[in-house]
């Protein structure tokens, strides 16, 4: 924004027999060779390294037994299973290159009888280090020898008439092999700022704090503000760009200010637009005058609040307003949206809302008004259809932890309403704390230690990929925490594991091009991660703005059924580092993955398509785009016989996909002239719904000739006013 089809599944009898021919053989030689061998501490002992990261497979013998199941460290609830077929393989991505020590095979009753376990750097180039030609089942324990990265079950034949069928497969080895090990926990660092009720000072911190950050919009600060379980009194937090406010309490109410949490807009003439990139968590205000203002605009969540009292969502004088989100919050009085363009509220409990602009939507809201678009203008749905909570950092006793809430499937209403909520406790020495300095190599050791991270308020860059490859690896960012990839690589990539969760920080791009920024899961990811989805929270990607940035495609989702809440993917129209060339970024968000769910989705201004959807199941619950304002001329975006990129395209191919609450605004102020066909585009089947769309010309700047494919009228008539075309349902 700127100012203005699987075989049937049998389940067959586990066999438990710990069969000996192989592994006793391996168990004894190995245990003749450590008896000889003399004692040494330079090498560490091998660790399993296998558990909870990538895994993928030649097949699967239905969607209950995926390749992740057999790295999951359940030896008896969980399988691999393939087609009933010989020459199948499945392989476990370790992350990183490691010296191999030994794998244990466990099998179920479908097991091999002949197998190769081979090594590569790369996944493509395999050698194979050990062969087993007689094996009987049970549990195989083999040598293995060398290095590599990525480690297969190369399946020959079978003993059975069923596939091949692995419990669990565990690669032992070492890592890194140099340097200490990290070590978890620690200090905050100098940006997060932590207070207790007798804490002196506080109002001065914050005051001095918001002198700093309130039109820092581009700066390099960071800060966080972290209040202890208690009663504050007559502080007013006023909360500027990269800074966070949070209770440190395990519910809303073990943190209580009377007082106020406000963001207003009087840096910018009252124009509150351009507030980004900040947010308040976990706390309960008594709002002085009875009201709290909170005057945001993209990328600014407020979560876990409880407001004894009335929100308002407008600047001092109702300017303009280009926001914004709710989650997991409680307002006892009315929310004034009144010059808001746009909000997404998910499960929550409010007093009332007032006046629509042009797209507020809800889910699971307790009080939310009833849908009415396209006058006015809300869409409603009266549960959220799957979700999970954004964790965050708390105090039990004296001791830090990360609360990881558990998944609501159809939830209304906050997860905090009946006391605890449900999730689990993660202490922070479990977390590598990541400070300014730290180095992707590092951040990569810690993760391959098995350790979390907590990022802390600062700006990192990284000369290589950040890997996430273990399942429910927590990445949790403090005070907007930023990323910015070193020569064009990817910043950031999450295995196709279960219940990875990233939340709280920002993905700024270099000036040398990234093909990604972040991907979620690998090319052609396949693993079931339904009970236990991935989840992208508060994570916000820019290009340009602070400087010069460019990528292909910013955000990519290969996984099944991630969960993508609350994100803005931006492409600058504003700042240092912004032009037509300058700053490209063709595609925001491209979606391959299976059943993915996007709750409160902004992507704005790229250069091509802002949201490209190929993945069957999808579902949006609202959407907000603007077209990229620098386009030079018509050509410039021409598509084929099509006058523009859509906002939003569901490819041809899908069959199934639902959105509700979408909104694309064109603001061509280089040529005015500049019409877009439609704002979204989709194929037109039974299984592709869309419901309350809008397209609008800001002062006419531009125009939509449709809102959704040749649906939906033109924006012409409405000349330099801003009036939206809608259309309520397609098709």
């Amino acid at each position: 924004m700127s100012s203005l089809g699987s075989p049937p599944v049998f389940r067959r009898p586990a066999s438990r027999v710990r069969r000996a021919t192989v592994g006793a053989l391996v168990t004894s030689l190995a245990g003749s060779l450590l008896a000889l061998a003399p004692a040494t501490t330079a090498q560490a002992a091998p660790t399993l390294l296998s558990q909870g990261k990538s895994a993928t497979a030649s097949s699967t013998e239905g969607g209950a037994f995926s390749a992740s199941a057999a790295v999951d460290g359940d030896l008896t609830g969980t399988r691999w299973a393939s087609a009933w077929q010989d020459a199948q393989w499945i392989q476990v991505d370790l992350g990183s290159s490691a010296t191999l020590s030994h794998a244990v095979l466990t099998w179920e009753a479908a097991y091999g009888k002949s197998y190769d376990i081979q090594a590569s750097e790369n996944g493509t180039d395999w050698r194979t280090v050990t062969t087993v030609s007689a094996g009987d089942g049970g549990t195989d324990n083999v040598t293995l020898s060398g290095t590599g990265r990525y480690i297969r079950m190369n399946g020959l034949t079978r003993a059975t008439g069923y596939g091949f069928s692995l419990w669990e497969f565990q690669v032992f080895g070492t890592t890194g092999g140099t340097g200490p090990t990290l070590p978890g926990g620690g200090d905050l660092g100098p940006n997060v700022h932590v207070f207790d009720p007798a804490t002196p000072g506080i109002q001065a911190k914050l005051d001095q704090v918001f002198q700093e950050q309130e039109s820092a919009q581009f700066g390099s600060g960071r800060h966080a503000f972290l209040f202890k379980p208690g009663t504050y009194n007559g502080l007013n937090a006023q909360i500027g760009f990269y800074t966070q406010i949070a209770g440190l309490g395990l519910r809303p109410g073990d943190t209580t200010i009377n007082g106020d949490v406000t963001v207003d807009a009087g840096w910018f003439n009252g124009n509150a637009t351009q507030n980004f990139w900040r947010g308040a968590e976990g706390l309960t205000l008594n709002p002085v005058n009875g009201t709290d203002r909170w005057a945001v605009s993209q990328a600014s969540s407020f979560r876990r609040m409880h407001v004894k009292g009335g929100l308002n969502l407008a600047p001092n004088g109702y300017g303009w307003a280009s926001g914004g989100y709710i989650a997991d919050s409680k307002v006892d009085g009315q929310i004034g949206n009144y010059s808001q363009q746009q909000w997404y509220t998910r499960e929550s409990t409010i007093g009332g809302w007032s006046n629509s602009v042009w797209n507020q939507t809800f889910s699971g809201v307790e009080g939310a008004p009833a849908t009415s678009f396209p006058e006015p203008r809300y869409t409603t749905l009266d549960t959220t259809p799957v979700s999970r909570e954004k964790p965050y950092l708390y105090l039990d006793g004296n001791e830090y932890k990360v609360f990881a809430p558990a998944k609501r499937v159809n939830a209304r209403g906050t997860s905090w309403a009946n006391g605890a909520p449900q999730g689990e406790s993660i202490p922070l020495s479990q977390f590598y704390v990541v400070k300014p300095g730290a180095t992707a190599a590092t951040i990569n050791q810690a993760l391959s230690q098995g350790l979390h991270l907590l990022f802390t308020p600062g700006v990192y860059h990284v000369d290589q990929t950040i890997n996430v490859n273990r399942a429910n690896t927590v990445v949790l960012g403090l005070g907007l925490a930023t990323i910015i990839p070193d020569n064009g690589v990817t910043a950031m990539k999450v295995a196709d594991v279960d219940g990875v969760r990233l939340a709280g920080f920002l993905i700024d791009a270099g000036p040398v091009n990234s093909p990604t920024l972040l991907e979620l899961g690998p090319q052609n990811s396949s693993a079931d991660h339904a009970a236990n989805p991935t989840t992208v929270q508060d994570v916000y990607v820019r290009i340009g703005g602070a400087g010069a940035g460019k990528a292909t495609t910013s955000v990519v989702v290969n996984s099944d059924d991630a969960i993508i809440d609350h994100t803005w993917v931006w492409r600058a129209d504003h700042g240092e580092g912004v032009g037509w060339e300058t700053n490209r970024a063709d595609y925001g968000v491209r979606v391959n993955g299976d059943d993915v769910l996007a709750t409160g989705l902004f992507v704005e201004h790229f250069n091509k398509y802002d949201v490209e959807w190929y993945g069957e199941r999808g579902r949006t619950i609202f959407y907000q785009n603007e077209k990229a304002y620098d386009a030079p001329n018509q050509a410039a975006i021409q598509n084929g016989a099509t006058k523009g990129y859509a906002a939003y395209r569901v490819d041809d191919s899908v069959n199934t996909h639902e959105a509700w609450g979408l909104g694309s605004y064109c603001n061509y102020n280089v040529d005015p002239n500049i019409r877009q066909d439609h704002g979204f585009k989709a194929p037109v089947k039974p299984g592709v719904k869309f419901h309350s769309l809008l397209v609008v010309s800001l002062g006419g700047m531009g125009h939509y000739n449709h809102v959704i494919n040749d649906t939906g009228a033109s924006t012409v008539p409405a000349g330099t006013s801003t009036v939206p075309s809608t259309v309520v349902s397609f098709p």
